[in-house]
């Protein structure tokens, strides 16, 4: 069983800057598959941006997705973790917090992402999120 968090973690997350049109991060997250991507501020972690933010805090507000910039979509008070730290640390900060995914930082880079599918996975594979998680995407 994983013990720490970058024996689950998903590595090299996607990311983009700021500046980055609401349409263009929809297309990353369609193509590779992802739930998630990292907003970059020159080398610094600015914010996290996940599918249901898009459309909560971007299109819902009826703004142009290909002229409407990520920036204002994104969550930006961040709770992150390090690859090395214990697992058990991680998902103790996804409940305190009331988030499904962490940025997993080391040295100040982000280095990949930990979500609660993952979790589910290596901790409860036979849980209707688990299996849900394991499954090949329908799109």
């Amino acid at each position: 069983m994983a013990q720490h968090v970058r024996d689950i973690m998903t590595g090299a997350p996607a990311t983009v800057g700021p500046q980055a049109s609401v349409a263009a991060v929809a297309r990353i997250m369609r193509d590779r598959d992802l739930g998630a991507v990292l907003v970059m501020d020159d080398d610094r972690l600015r914010g996290l941006v996940t599918d249901r933010d898009l459309v909560v805090r971007s299109l819902c507000e009826g703004g142009d997705p290909e002229e409407t910039t990520v920036a204002g979509a994104c969550s930006d008070d961040l709770v992150t973790v390090g690859p090395d730290e214990d697992l058990d640390h991680a998902i103790r900060l996804m409940r305190e917090h009331a988030v499904r995914r962490i940025p997993v930082v080391d040295e100040g880079r982000p280095v990949g992402i930990v979500a609660l599918g993952d979790v589910a996975m290596e901790r409860d594979p036979d849980t209707a999120l688990g299996d849900i998680s394991a499954a090949r995407p329908n799109i």
